[in-house]
């Protein structure tokens, strides 16, 4: 599979993200739609992110700048491969 690269193609690919997320969190909100559930749930996002941020950005430009990830399984290979 090719790398993408068309610059419009990753916009689509963003806002379907985000429409993804936004409907998803809505859906979970309308089950129990509570104020704590509500907290909870940004929470989650929250959380998500910078874990998702600490994984590629501070790795990549603080623990290893050598090595390049290109996605979660790139990270845990790289993780399995280290700990060893």
């Amino acid at each position: 599979m090719k790398d993408l690269q068309n610059t419009r193609w990753m916009w689509l690919k963003a806002i379907l993200f985000l429409v993804i997320g936004v409907t998803s969190a809505a859906l979970v909100w309308l089950e129990v739609p509570t104020l704590k559930n509500a907290l909870f749930l940004a929470l989650v996002i929250w959380a998500f992110c910078r874990a998702y941020y600490f994984a590629f950005y501070v790795l990549e430009k603080y623990v290893d700048s050598d090595f390049k990830f290109a996605g979660l399984w790139s990270l845990v290979r790289y993780l399995v491969q280290n700990s060893r």
